[in-house]
């Protein structure tokens, strides 16, 4: 199998686990016989530096021309004071607009041996395998009107939460889809007690059950959700819920496995899907050494079976995965007393020894 990959690593700590998942990506072709070929570009904040604008139109013209999209990080405090047009989290919202990204996918599974890791008991956290579907093109952060004018005297910010039918059935699609592949489970969280939006969210979602008999079916509102992630996570198996909600529960949802360094995403819904870590850009330890690259690599996982419908290397790869973490090696993040701590580099070198032993 022969693939083109737009690689974006952005800033901070992107570049580097970007780099050392990329090394650990060509492990995995060299041993199936695929070819991944590269082609790099500039977006967010390195963007903002070497072309005026957070989303170039060159990078935009690749991620297009391509079969999928590495994204490592964008932000840093550098560019906080810049006006909103010009801030590197513009080149995100820009990507997922341009490519069609409506469906963001991010897994939240605890390995066994993170377990003890995680800042709940672990009898709460152990077996703990969530996937929080999360729309991603609508909602607050894309609404209009949205901005900044004067009223009554003073400044006022305002933003807009819209959505329509069909946005809200195409995602419910996927996620009744995803849950169907897994445990058949699917908790809607929205907030209809108060939200229009949420109203027809609601409505929506339970259109769109009656295709799908056999997905259990639930409801939730986002501050229940909010509490029951963390008294009882285990009642979980598909989350589906719009923009902001989704923003907030899937970065509470990735705290249960230890550290946010772990969880992967995948965005789909156009013809090209984009592959990112959950986690920012993390200023305060990028050019280190430190930062976890098991959130990209995971998030290679995941485009080696939905862009590429490559299973078994998808496997392979989450299996070293583990193998590394059995063997008790971590990073900062993840680190504790009697374990094996090791650097961004490190870290994917154990996992391509482990990928030498599994067949």
């Amino acid at each position: 199998m022969k693939k083109t990959i737009t690689v974006i690593p952005g800033d901070g700590i992107g570049q580097e686990v970007v780099s050392a998942s990329l090394t650990v990506l060509e492990t995995i072709a060299k041993k199936f016989n695929h070819t991944f070929s590269y082609q790099y570009a500039l977006a967010g904040g390195a963007a903002l530096d070497a072309k005026g604008v957070p989303l170039p139109d060159e990078t935009l013209k690749l991620a297009k021309s391509c079969d999928a999209v590495i994204l490592g990080a964008v932000g840093g405090p550098k560019w906080d004071s810049n006006p909103q047009h010009l801030k590197p989290e513009r080149a995100l919202l820009g990507l997922r607009k341009e490519l069609g990204l409506y469906a963001n996918i991010r897994p939240a599974k605890i390995y066994s041996a993170l377990a003890e890791a995680s800042t709940l008991k672990k009898e709460v956290v152990s077996g703990v395998d969530i996937v929080v579907m999360r729309e991603l093109t609508g909602g607050l952060y894309f609404g209009k009107p949205s901005g900044f004018e004067r009223r009554n005297g003073e400044e006022v910010g305002f933003n807009t939460m819209i959505y329509s039918e069909s946005e809200v059935r195409r995602i419910a699609v996927a996620a009744f889809e995803i849950a169907r592949k897994r445990r058949k489970k699917l908790c809607s969280v929205d907030k209809a007690n108060v939200l229009e939006t949420s109203q027809l969210w609601r409505k929506v979602v339970l259109e769109t059950a009656k295709d799908f008999p056999d997905v259990e079916l639930s409801h939730m509102y986002v501050d229940n959700c909010s509490m029951q992630l963390i008294r009882n996570p285990k009642q979980f198996d598909v989350i589906v819920t719009e923009n902001m909600f989704g923003d907030i529960l899937s970065d509470e949802a990735a705290m249960l496995t230890g550290s946010i360094g772990m969880l992967a995403s995948a965005s789909l819904g156009g013809n090209v899907a984009m592959y990112e870590p959950v986690h920012g850009s993390a200023p305060d330890i990028a050019g280190q050494n430190k930062a976890n690259p098991i959130a990209t690599i995971a998030s290679l996982a995941m485009m080696l079976t939905y862009s590429f419908h490559l299973s078994e290397e998808s496997d392979i790869l989450e299996q070293a995965i583990e193998n590394v973490l059995n063997k008790n090696f971590r990073t900062g993040d993840i680190y504790t007393e009697g374990t094996t701590l090791l650097g961004t580099k490190e870290m994917a070198e154990k996992i391509i020894h482990e990928l030498s032993t599994l067949h």
